[in-house]
C-alpha cells in the first residue's frame, strides 16, 4: 500500500497551490487538481491524488483550511466540520504537511494547529509558503518559534523548495510504503460522477454509501465546490464515486461557482457512468434537464435518483406525477433508469449498486456483425427507408465499431438520405432488441465506398 500524506493549515496559506504542485512534479495522468484562489476557505472537503517522486507513489491529501478556536467564519456549523475533515485526514495519513504562510507570518491557528500534530504521534513536516525567492526565505526563520527542528522553505506557485520537501517527504514514508504500489486503483474501479443542482443531496447520499462522514453536509447551496473521489466497497466490489460541485446557471462573469461548473463537467467526462441527484420536493427543473443534457452529450451511462423521497407526502400519488413530468422532461434520456431514494433516511440506496452494474454491463455489451447484418435485414423489411430521389434507400452492412457507449457504424448507398428521425428509429429498434440500459446509443451512417477501407 502507498502512502497518504496529508496537506493541512490556516486557510489561504497555499495548501491546494501545493496540491497541484506535488501532482505536477510527479507527472501521474488521469489525476484531477483543487481549485487554487485567493478567496480563503475555497477548499472544504478533503481532496485526494497521487504523485510518485523517485520512483515511490504516494496519495496527498488536500484539506479545508483549519480554524483556530474563537476565529469567527462564514458559518459556525461548516466552519466545525472543515475542522473535523481535517482531523479526520490527519487520522488517515502517515506523513502531514503542516504548511505555513510565509506573507502573513505566524499566529495563534498554527500554534493551535501545531500542538494538535504534535498530540498524534504522526511525522509532521512544517513548511512556510509563499517565499518565491531566496532572498524572501529568511522570513522562515520566525516559523521556527513553532518548535520545529526543520523548517522547509516553498513556492508552491514557483516550484522553488519543493524538490527538497518532496525529500524530506520520502524520508518519513513508512518503510512498507512499496515503490509503485497503489491505494486506489484509479484506472480499473467503476467510475461514479455524482451530479446535481446544489443542495440536491449528493454528498449526503455519497456519506449514505460509504457509511462513514466523508464530505461536509450543510443546508447551504454550494458547500461542495471540488470534485471529491470516494471509494466504496459493497460485497467486496469497489466504486469511485466523485461528488462534483452543484451545477447552476452559466455565470456572466468569472466566479469560483462557475469554476466549479467547469469542475463537474470534468468530472462526467472522466466517469463511466452519473448518477443524476433531483430533489423531488422541488420538482424537476429546466436546470436538471441541462445537467442531464451534459451528461448524455459526454456518452455516459446514467441513472436517475429520485432523492428525498422521504419529503413526499402523498409518495403514490407523487410516483405517478413525478415519473410522467421525468418521462416528459428528460424525454432524450428515455434510456436511463430511475429510482426513488432517500440518502439522509438511506432508504432503497443498496439499489443503487446492482444498477449501476447492470448500466456498465450494458455499456460494455458488444453485438456481432452477423448478428447486426440480420437485425439490419430484419429492420429494412419491416420498415424500408423512404425513396432518395426516386432510389430506394439501402443500409447494407452494420457493425458495431466501440463501447462505451454502444457505437454503430452502418454503410449506406444514400446515407445524406437516412435522416435524424430514421437514426432515431434505428436507436430504438436496437434497445428493443438489446436493451443497452442506461447508456446513449451513438449511430453513424457512411457511404458504402467507406466498407472496404
Amino acid at each position: 500500500m502507498s502512502a497518504i500524506v496529508a496537506i493541512v493549515g490556516k486557510p489561504n496559506v497555499g495548501k491546494s497551490a501545493l496540491f497541484n504542485r506535488l501532482l505536477k512534479v510527479g507527472g501521474m495522468p488521469s489525476q484531477s487538481t483543487t481549485i487554487s484562489e485567493s478567496t480563503p476557505g475555497v477548499t472544504r472537503d478533503r481532496n485526494y491524488g497521487q504523485t510518485e517522486w523517485e520512483g515511490t507513489l504516494f496519495t496527498i491529501v488536500d484539506t479545508g483550511g483549519f480554524y483556530a478556536e474563537g476565529i469567527p467564519h462564514e458559518t459556525a456549523e461548516i466552519a466545525l466540520q472543515v475542522k473535523e475533515q481535517a482531523l479526520f485526514a490527519v487520522n488517515e495519513a502517515d506523513v502531514i504537511i503542516h504548511l505555513l504562510d510565509g506573507k502573513s507570518g505566524l499566529n495563534p491557528a498554527d500554534l493551535e494547529l501545531a500542538g494538535i500534530l504534535r498530540k498524534s504521534g504522526k511525522k509532521v513536516l512544517w513548511a512556510v509558503n509563499k517565499l518565491d525567492s531566496m532572498l524572501k526565505q529568511d522570513r522562515a526563520l520566525e516559523f521556527y518559534d513553532i518548535g520545529a527542528k526543520k523548517i522547509f522553505p516553498v513556492s508552491a506557485i514557483t516550484g522553488l523548495g519543493i524538490d527538497e520537501l518532496l525529500d524530506a517527504i520520502l524520508a518519513a514514508l513508512p518503510p512498507d510504503s512499496a515503490a509503485g504500489s497503489s491505494i486506489y486503483d484509479f484506472d480499473n474501479l467503476p467510475k461514479i460522477a455524482v451530479v446535481g443542482m446544489p443542495n440536491a443531496g449528493k454528498s449526503t447520499l455519497i456519506n449514505s454509501l460509504l457509511g462513514k462522514r466523508r464530505l461536509i453536509v450543510s443546508p447551504e447551496p454550494g458547500t461542495t465546490r471540488d470534485p471529491v473521489d470516494s471509494i466504496c466497497t459493497y460485497y467486496g466490489k469497489k466504486y469511485l464515486f466523485i461528488d462534483t460541485a452543484g451545477i447552476r446557471k452559466k455565470q456572466k462573469e468569472y466566479s469560483l461557482e462557475s469554476f466549479s461548473i467547469i469542475r463537474a463537467i470534468k468530472s462526467i467526462e472522466r466517469a463511466d457512468i452519473a448518477l443524476i441527484v433531483l430533489d423531488v420536493s422541488k420538482g424537476i427543473t429546466d436546470q436538471d434537464q441541462k445537467i442531464a443534457g451534459i451528461v448524455d452529450e459526454y456518452g455516459k451511462g446514467a441513472l436517475f435518483l429520485l432523492n428525498k423521497w422521504d419529503l413526499i407526502k402523498d409518495p403514490e400519488n407523487a410516483y405517478k406525477i413525478t415519473t410522467d413530468l421525468l418521462s416528459r422532461k428528460m424525454w432524450f434520456m428515455h434510456y436511463a433508469p430511475f429510482i426513488t431514494v432517500s440518502g439522509l433516511e438511506k432508504t432503497r440506496i443498496t439499489k443503487i449498486f446492482s444498477m449501476i452494474d447492470e448500466v456498465i454491463e450494458e455499456r460494455q455489451k458488444r453485438i456481432p456483425t452477423g448478428e447486426l447484418n440480420r437485425f439490419v435485414a430484419k429492420l429494412m423489411a419491416s420498415a424500408p427507408l423512404p425513396r432518395y430521389r426516386g432510389k430506394e434507400v439501402k443500409l447494407q452492412y452494420m457493425t458495431q465499431a466501440n463501447v462505451a457507449p454502444p457505437f454503430f457504424v452502418i454503410f449506406s448507398n444514400y446515407p445524406s438520405a437516412v435522416k435524424t428521425r430514421q437514426i432515431k428509429s434505428i436507436d430504438k429498434a436496437l434497445r428493443e432488441e438489446y436493451s443497452f440500459k442506461g447508456t446513449p446509443i451513438r449511430i453513424s451512417v457512411k457511404p458504402r465506398e467507406n466498407m472496404l477501407k
